[in-house]
């Protein structure tokens, strides 16, 4: 289960966190703000202010809430799940 020291931490954060491990997915080759706002269907200004913290989505404070409430194995079986719709939306 994740640790809820994880939740004391700012959104921007949480963010630069989760850009990195989709960096490290990519055997660290280094993802724009960019990009990752394209990925994530955001605009890039949009992007930059959370990882800034000049705006806090809270949306995504639930989110972290939610999963931070799940053992590992529900945790991964989530993300295959979240995985495979996005897949099947980029072919419909």
């Amino acid at each position: 289960m994740v640790s809820p020291k994880i939740f004391n931490m700012e959104t921007a954060d949480l963010f630069n966190i989760l850009h990195n491990a989709v960096e490290s997915q990519q055997n660290g080759r280094k993802i724009s703000q960019k990009e990752m706002a394209r990925k994530i269907g955001v605009s890039m200004r949009t992007y930059q202010d959370w990882k800034l913290g000049n705006a806090k989505p809270q949306a995504a404070r639930a989110v972290m809430l939610m999963l931070g409430k799940l053992e590992d194995e529900d945790l991964i079986r989530v993300i295959r799940k979240i995985n495979k719709m996005e897949n099947q939306n980029e072919y419909t």
